[in-house]
Formats: C-alpha cells, sequence, structure tokens
C-alpha cells in the first residue's frame, strides 16, 4: 500500500474549532464521493486535541508547533495512484478537491509526502 501524509495547519483566520469542524463535515464527504475515481482505499482524519493538552509534551522535547490534523489516504500502488491522475475525470476530482482544500487548510505550512508503511505492532 501506498500512503499520501498530509499534515494540516489550518488557514489563520480559523479557529481549532471551525478548521476541524469544516475538514469533517465539509471536506471528508467530498473526499468520499471522489474516492472511486481517484481510487482512494482508506481515508482517515487525525485531529489534533486542544493545544493546551499538547504545551507539555512539545515542550518536554524541544518540538515545533504542533499540527492541526493530519490526513492520510491509501492506494494500492504507485500504478494506481498515478491511473487516477490519468484520466480527465481524475484530474477534475483532483482539481476540486484542492479547491476545497485552499477554504480551510494553510496550504504553504501543510508539508505532505508519500510513503510506504511498515507496520510493526498490531
Amino acid at each position: 500500500m501506498i500512503k499520501l501524509v498530509f499534515c494540516l495547519r489550518r488557514r489563520p483566520e480559523m479557529s481549532r474549532e471551525e478548521f476541524q469542524r469544516y475538514w469533517r463535515e465539509q471536506h471528508a464527504p467530498l473526499v468520499q464521493s471522489k474516492a472511486d475515481v481517484l481510487r482512494i482505499q482508506r481515508y482517515v482524519q487525525v485531529h489534533s486535541m486542544p493545544a493546551e493538552a499538547n504545551v507539555a509534551l512539545r515542550q518536554s522535547r524541544g518540538a515545533p508547533e504542533e499540527f492541526d490534523g493530519v490526513a492520510e489516504l491509501w492506494w494500492e500502488s504507485m500504478e494506481d495512484l498515478a491511473a487516477a491522475s490519468s484520466t480527465d475525470e481524475g484530474r477534475a476530482a483532483g482539481r476540486e478537491l484542492l479547491e476545497d482544500e485552499r477554504k480551510f487548510i494553510d496550504l504553504e505550512r501543510s508539508p505532505l509526502w508519500m510513503a510506504e508503511e511498515h507496520q510493526f505492532i498490531g
């Protein structure tokens, strides 16, 4: 399985609650509606806890600012991912998702990358 990991930071004018509500209630259904055409096998949102819950943890490690959440999307293979974006319908779906992401994600501060999982427990 191939995984896209997207560490999200909200747009500066949004509260964490507004960001997470939009992501969960607006963006997730949009992703679900495009899953077949984009060949997405699994989609998970990881929502961060309120900042106060993370202060001591961050300070104990000298860690940077936390993310507001992490999106994880899985495909069967790189070939499957490439095939999904090789059609007009797939490219249109990708553009629609990106357009929606611009409404709530600070894209310049939100790194993303493709990864391969190696499971050791579970």
